[in-house]
């Protein structure tokens, strides 16, 4: 013990001698309760006597004493007890190994385990796994430091259900009583700081969002805002702190939208909706702007916060959209969408007040022929320019619309009650129409004419659909085409019974292909000594309910809904199987046949490559396959023409031009052709010795197939005398009725059994 606290002791026990001594003083005042007369004790018995007295009077002061310092010792173990074990932190003591050698109940609470489950366990047990390494780090550092001094370290704590919190670890580094390196550890539980942390952070990124975004005070002036807004509007805060919203405002709305908006944010808290407003240059801009009030505990508004987007954009791409989804990009007339949505609004209209409106269906003439000679740009400033004589021909409420191509489609709307009138009127505007149309156009350096076509049909709300109409008056379109183009007509009945049974006849067109219903004539072709040389193949539909239906009826419809490729198909591999059976027959395998290709056909980017798959699968000899083409078909696109027939050509199958003469011939591209044969069309061999001219262009015909090395076949051979004018002339090869007419398969090979068939002259 040092010589401090023994000399507080020593003088402690001296004051509590002058002390006990003043007492006994006191008392001894008193009479004397012992009655010892002096005469009977020495001076040594009554100095011995004081001093025992003297000793008693001490010890009851040192009980009193230590009496009450045992009270105050007591109570402050209590206060410590009380503050140690029920402490809003937990309490750890860890020894130099980091085994918990004490905890208080506040520890055991937080973990949500038992203090005897904590005591002379290692404190890792009690770390999140993925703050363990942490811990270990931390502790190796607490041990380095010199006793005394606190350290602090976050980490994530496990609990026994096996959740975990972010607790605060302050950690004293002592040297206890034993002389042992001892851990006080205090560990208070931060979770709900964490978290509000995490929230300012994600209230900071989302105040700093895309949105912009101003406070005010319940007053409405503005105390706060965001990056974005100054973006948007272009105020700092120091231009708008201060102020009121109302610096913000366009002028676009009245006094009665902002009641509106406040009474709403009055009534619910919250408002949202479309503002213009302005910017600090001046411009206006419309936003999507939401507003909500912030209340007190006590239900009053402290603040309200709004938030609002710049949406100029995204309305005039909205605006853009609807414009394509309505109007045509290339003349801003109205789709074939919009005028849907006119005809029926007007269809409803007409059903009320009783009067008529007009579709009126313009074509423009040959527009294709100007889109293949000047390109599509000259083509699409036609349309532009027809556009705008139409809406210069029309009244304010009536509709011009272009549904596409070079066809629009014109309204008319409120005409008279009275059918011959409305009739009349309609008949007026498309005659103004016609009249404007046919004007000359300038297209950049080219003066150009064309011509229309209309068709018209007149309605009211309770005679036809919306789909009948546009059908009804495409079908008088056509027959205005029909009648001789730039020309106008009104749809009748008739049209409607002619347009039901093309639809029919569609429909039986795709069951007889599946059905196998389409079959193939043949009809011989014969030299002039009247030997059978090869024969023309040609299409019959076999109709379970009409019969034999002539190709004359199905032919086109096959051609403009593409049929005609499928049954092309199927024309030429019937054909070239065909001719490979007759190759295994002795007397038949010098025969050739002819097969027509259609234009649609013939365009077809992978037509020779159709062709030559065909000749593949069949195996035949490709110079017995001869494809005839017309004239009008070559011509459509000449160099496109040659490359094909060139590259069959080069692989033996030859070609003929069917109809020779009824088109524009011209020797320029017949040289270019690789063409053997010239077909005389029987328009001209039926006229033999009834029309003169005609005969002449047979001769001529003949002689000029005669001088470019190619042979000359006439169709339509009906009577001798053709056959001889034909003969004398010098056509050796004839088709005809008056050698067979077009017949099955087996008839035709029964006309072969009863003749020799020969080669073709070369």
């Amino acid at each position: 013990m040092s010589e401090k606290p023994i000399r507080h002791y020593e003088n402690r026990l001296q004051q509590l001698r002058d002390e006990a001594e003043t007492r006994l003083a006191l008392a001894t005042a008193k009479p004397s309760a012992l009655k010892i007369s002096p005469t009977q004790i020495t001076q040594a018995t009554e100095s011995l006597l004081h001093e025992l007295q003297v000793h008693k009077v001490e010890l009851e002061m040192q009980a009193d004493e230590l009496q009450r310092a045992n009270w105050n010792v007591e109570d402050s173990r209590d206060r410590y007890l009380h503050l140690y074990e029920y402490a809003p932190i937990a309490y750890f003591t860890i020894n130099a190994d980091g085994m918990a050698t004490d905890v208080n109940l506040k520890a055991a609470t937080m973990l949500g385990i038992e203090r005897k489950n904590l005591i002379q366990h290692r404190f890792v047990q009690f770390v999140a796994d993925e703050d363990k390494d942490n811990w270990h780090r931390a502790f190796v550092n607490f041990k380095k430091e010199t006793a005394g001094k606190e350290q602090a370290i976050t980490l994530r704590l496990a609990r026994k259900d096996g959740t975990t919190f972010h607790g605060q670890l302050d950690c004293l580094k002592l040297v206890d009583a034993n002389q042992q390196l001892v851990f006080r550890i205090t560990i208070a539980d931060i979770s709900n700081l964490k978290r509000a942390e995490a929230e300012l952070r994600v209230a900071a990124i989302a105040f700093e969002s895309q949105e912009g975004i101003f406070i005010t005070d319940a007053n409405t002036i503005i105390i706060k805002i965001n990056r974005a807004f100054t973006r948007i509007t272009g105020y700092s805060g120091e231009e708008l702190i201060g102020k009121t919203p109302h610096l913000l405002s366009s002028g676009h709305h009245d006094d009665d939208f902002y009641k509106a908006m406040w009474d709403n944010i009055n009534s619910t808290g919250l408002w949202n909706g479309e503002v213009w407003n302005k910017r600090k240059n001046g411009e206006l801009y419309v936003q999507r702007l939401f507003i909500t009030a912030i209340y007190d505990d006590d239900n009053v508004v402290q603040n309200y916060v709004a938030s609002l987007i710049d949406i100029t954009n995204e309305k005039a791409a909205v605006a853009q959209i609807e414009k394509l989804a309505f109007y045509d990009p290339l003349t801003n007339m109205p789709n074939r969408r919009l005028l849907l949505e006119r005809i029926k609004h007007t269809l409803a209209s007409t059903q009320r007040n009783g009067q008529n409106g007009a579709l009126l269906f313009i074509d423009v003439d040959n527009f294709k022929t100007l889109n293949d000679t000047l390109g599509h740009d000259v083509g699409d400033v036609l349309l532009q320019q027809i556009a705008q004589r139409l809406a210069a021909c029309v009244r304010e409420g009536d509709t011009v619309s272009r549904i596409g191509g070079d066809e629009f489609v014109v309204m008319l709307e409120n005409l008279s009650e009275h059918a011959e009138t409305a009739a009349q009127q309609t008949k007026n505007a498309a005659e103004k129409m016609l009249a404007a149309l046919n004007q000359n156009y300038l297209l950049g350096t080219h003066d150009y004419h064309c011509t229309s076509s209309i068709g018209i049909i007149l309605f009211s709300g309770h005679n036809a659909s919306v789909d009948e109409l546009l059908k009804q008056v495409d079908m008088a379109m056509y027959q205005a085409k029909h009648n001789g183009r730039n020309t106008l007509c009104f749809f009748d009945e008739k049209m409607q019974s002619t347009l039901e049974e093309r639809v029919k006849l569609e429909h039986d067109l795709q069951l007889a292909l599946k059905l196998n219903q389409f079959q193939i004539y043949y009809q011989k072709q014969v030299n002039q000594d009247g030997e059978t040389v090869g024969a023309e193949a040609l299409i019959r539909w076999l109709h379970p309910e009409r019969g034999i239906v002539s190709p004359m009826e199905f032919i086109q419809v096959a051609e403009e809904n593409g049929m005609i490729l499928d049954i092309g198909i199927w024309v030429l591999e019937t054909a070239c199987q065909q001719l490979k059976l007759w190759e295994g027959n002795a007397r038949n395998k010098q025969l050739h046949i002819a097969v027509n290709v259609s234009s649609r056909q013939f365009y077809q980017p992978d037509f020779v490559a159709q062709v030559m798959a065909v000749i593949e699968r069949t195996a035949i000899d490709p110079s017995k396959l001869e494809l005839e083409l017309t004239e009008s078909l070559v011509l459509d696109s000449i160099d496109d023409a040659i490359q094909k027939m060139n590259e069959l050509n080069k692989f033996g199958v030859t070609f003929s031009i069917d109809d020779f003469g009824t088109g524009y011939s011209s020797l320029a591209y017949l040289t270019q052709l690789p063409l053997a044969l010239l077909k005389i069309d029987q328009s001209f061999v039926r006229n033999i010795g009834v029309k003169t001219t005609d005969a002449v262009i047979v001769q001529t015909i003949i002689g000029m197939a005669k001088n470019l090395g190619m042979r000359v076949i006439a169709e339509g051979v009906e009577t001798e005398e053709q056959h001889l004018f034909l003969q004398h002339n010098g056509c050796t090869l004839y088709q005809g009725y008056l050698f067979s007419k077009p017949v099955p398969l087996l008839e035709f090979e029964q006309f072969l059994s009863l003749s020799e068939c020969t080669a073709v002259p070369t």
